[in-house]
C-alpha cells in the first residue's frame, strides 16, 4: 500500500486562491492513539479556509499543513486506543483541526459522527462546522431558552442556515436575519423561516429589529462582522442580552467614539468565541450536542442542508474564488476525484 496521497497545497506556502493545486506525493497520514484513519468522500470549505491559504488565520499547533476541518468519508484504519462503536468500513462525518482537503485524514474518534443513510456524502461533509459552531454559539455561549429572539447576522451563511433552523426548532420566539440583498433576505424567510430579515445595503437593521421588536430589541445575536457592527449591535440589543461574536469580517479595531454605555444600562455580555482552537473534549461535547439537537432533525427531513454547489477536488481553485465571491446561499463542497 503506497505511502502518498493526493491533497491541496499551497504554492510557497501562502498566496491567492490560483496558488492551490493538489500534490499527489502528501504523505499519506498515520493514525495515533484515539484517531481513525478515513478516506474521504467530501469535504467542505469555510470562510477561515480563505484566511489560512493567505497566511491570515492562526491555526492551532495540532492542525497538519493540509487545510480543511469537515469531511465524509469511510474508516480504514485505527490508531492504538479508539472510542468504541466504530469499526472499520463504517460511514462517518466529522471535524478536524486540519487535514480534510485530502484522500486520507486521520482525525480522533471523538469527533466522527456515523452518517445517516440518509445523507448524501456531499450532505454530510458540508454538517460538522457550521452546525457544531451555530450550536455552540446559539446553546453555549448564547445561553439560548424556548422564548427568546435572535438575531443571525450573515443569515445566508452556512453557520446562520444552521443557526436559524436551530432557533425556530427550538421555540424562539422570533429569528431575524441580515443579509447584503433582497434575494438572500427572500431566501432566509422563505427557505429557513426566519421572522424577517434586514438588507445592510438598504435599510438601518437596527433600527428596523427595534422597530420589529416594539423597541426591546433582541436577546441574542450571532455577529460575525465585528467593528463595523459594534455599535448597532449595542443598539438592537434588549436588556439582558447575549452578544457573540464569531468572527470580524468588517475590521477588529473599533472607531474612536463608540459609546460603551449600553454594557451598563442594558446589562449586555459580549462574549467572543471559535471553535478550532478548543479541545477535543470540549469539542467532543459540542459532538455529542449536536447528535441531541440536529441528527435526528437531519434524518426526518425537519433540518435542511443547503449545498450551493459542488466541485471535484481538481477544480479547488474555482471553488475558492466561489466562496470569495460572497454570491453563495449554503455550503460549498468538494469530492475527493
Amino acid at each position: 500500500m503506497t505511502n502518498k496521497m493526493k491533497a491541496v497545497a499551497i504554492r510557497n506556502g501562502k498566496g491567492p486562491s490560483d496558488a492551490l493545486f493538489v500534490d499527489n506525493d502528501t504523505p499519506k497520514p498515520t493514525p495515533k492513539a484515539s484517531d481513525a484513519l478515513v478516506k474521504i468522500k467530501a469535504f467542505g470549505l469555510n470562510r477561515m479556509d480563505l484566511l489560512e491559504r493567505e497566511g491570515k488565520y492562526p491555526k492551532p499547533p495540532q492542525a497538519p499543513e493540509t487545510m480543511g476541518v469537515e469531511f465524509s468519508g469511510v474508516i480504514e484504519a485505527f490508531g492504538s486506543n479508539p472510542e468504541r462503536g466504530f469499526k472499520v468500513g463504517d460511514e462517518v462525518f466529522g471535524l478536524a483541526y486540519g487535514g480534510a482537503y485530502a484522500e486520507y485524514i486521520a482525525v480522533s474518534t471523538h469527533m466522527l459522527i456515523h452518517k445517516p443513510k440518509e445523507l448524501s456524502w456531499e450532505q454530510a461533509a458540508g454538517v460538522p462546522e457550521t452546525w457544531i459552531t451555530a450550536t455552540q454559539a446559539l446553546y453555549l455561549v448564547g445561553e439560548f431558552e424556548p422564548g427568546k429572539t435572535v438575531l443571525w447576522h450573515a443569515g445566508a451563511s452556512s453557520v446562520s442556515i444552521a443557526g436559524v433552523q436551530l432557533s425556530r426548532r427550538d421555540g424562539a420566539a422570533a429569528v431575524y436575519v441580515t443579509a447584503g440583498s433582497d434575494d438572500k433576505i427572500d431566501f432566509c424567510v422563505k427557505e429557513l423561516g426566519a421572522t424577517a430579515g434586514f438588507n445592510y445595503h438598504t435599510q438601518d437593521w437596527a433600527e428596523e429589529i427595534l422597530n420589529a421588536t416594539g423597541g426591546k430589541g433582541v436577546d441574542i445575536i450571532i455577529d460575525f462582522i465585528g467593528a463595523n457592527y459594534f455599535s448597532d449591535n449595542l443598539k438592537a440589543a434588549a436588556r439582558d442580552a447575549r452578544i457573540v461574536n464569531l468572527a470580524c469580517l468588517g475590521g477588529a479595531v473599533l472607531p474612536a467614539g463608540v459609546n460603551i454605555w449600553h454594557f451598563v444600562m442594558k446589562r449586555l455580555r459580549f462574549e467572543g468565541s471559535s471553535l478550532r482552537s478548543r479541545d477535543l473534549e470540549y469539542q467532543g461535547k459540542l459532538r455529542d450536542s449536536l447528535l441531541e439537537h440536529a441528527l435526528p432533525k437531519f434524518v426526518d427531513g425537519t433540518f435542511k442542508i443547503f449545498v450551493e454547489r459542488v466541485f471535484p477536488m481538481s477544480h479547488i481553485v474555482d471553488a475558492h474564488k466561489l466562496m470569495e465571491s460572497n454570491q453563495t446561499k449554503g455550503k460549498i463542497i468538494c469530492i475527493v476525484d
